[in-house]
């Protein structure tokens, strides 16, 4: 588990959708999700 994975999490549960929460991180919603389902594996 990284960092980046946990901060990912927190900005999706915060904005409430995984579209604001990766124009709020800066990265593509794809992006995003991998690295949320990361946090399960």
């Amino acid at each position: 588990m990284e960092l980046r994975q946990l901060r990912y999490f927190v900005s999706v549960v915060a904005q409430g959708s995984m579209g604001r929460a990766a124009l709020e991180l800066g990265v593509g919603t794809s992006a995003l999700s991998q690295q949320i389902s990361r946090l399960d594996g």
